[in-house]
């Protein structure tokens, strides 16, 4: 996370909502991921470098990334992370084979580098599946909520097909 937080900020993540999620004990939120100027716990993450200073830096100011798993797919998010590949000929050194000239400096080489391609491919997955929980942190609630709304329907539609069957019962008999 605090490769990415260099740059790109997540404005609709609380480090709060991070600590209860991830059941991580609060003082070791503020210890390790508070900073960038977040100062209390029920700050949204911030980048470290504001949007005008990397707009002049980059050519484009960074996205927000709490909602890019959800817009673009956590498929496409893997591929991104995984397309980054030296040119020589690119402003940082580093290209992507899924957005061809992106702005964004591969950060993540030094590790790309120090780690086996297995262990990379975990990191990126790990990386991307916190992304996709950035973009809906609800969804193993409402994904377990489900099934009792589906019990309820169903419930509700043996109850419904019973009191049609009484009403419509008299209109069969004649």
């Amino acid at each position: 996370m605090n490769y990415c937080a260099t740059c790109h900020s997540a404005k609709f993540m609380r480090f709060e909502r991070l600590s209860e999620d991830l059941e991580m004990a609060p003082e070791v939120v503020m210890t390790d991921l508070v900073r960038f100027g977040a100062s209390k716990l029920s700050d949204t993450i911030p980048a470290a470098i504001d949007s005008e200073t990397a707009e002049k830096s980059f050519g484009v100011a960074p996205p927000d990334l709490t909602l890019v798993a959800k817009y673009r797919g956590i498929d496409w998010v893997y591929s991104y992370l995984m397309g980054f590949y030296k040119d020589s000929s690119a402003p940082t050194g580093y290209n992507n084979h899924l957005l061809e000239n992106v702005a964004m400096p591969w950060v993540m080489a030094s590790l790309q580098e120090a780690s086996s391609e297995k262990e990379f491919s975990e990191l990126m997955r790990d990386l991307t599946n916190f992304m996709a929980y950035m973009s809906e942190p609800v969804r193993p609630f409402r994904e377990s909520f489900g099934k009792y709304v589906l019990g309820f329907l169903m419930i509700l539609l043996v109850s419904v097909r019973l009191l049609k069957n009484e009403y419509w019962r008299d209109m069969n008999e004649q």
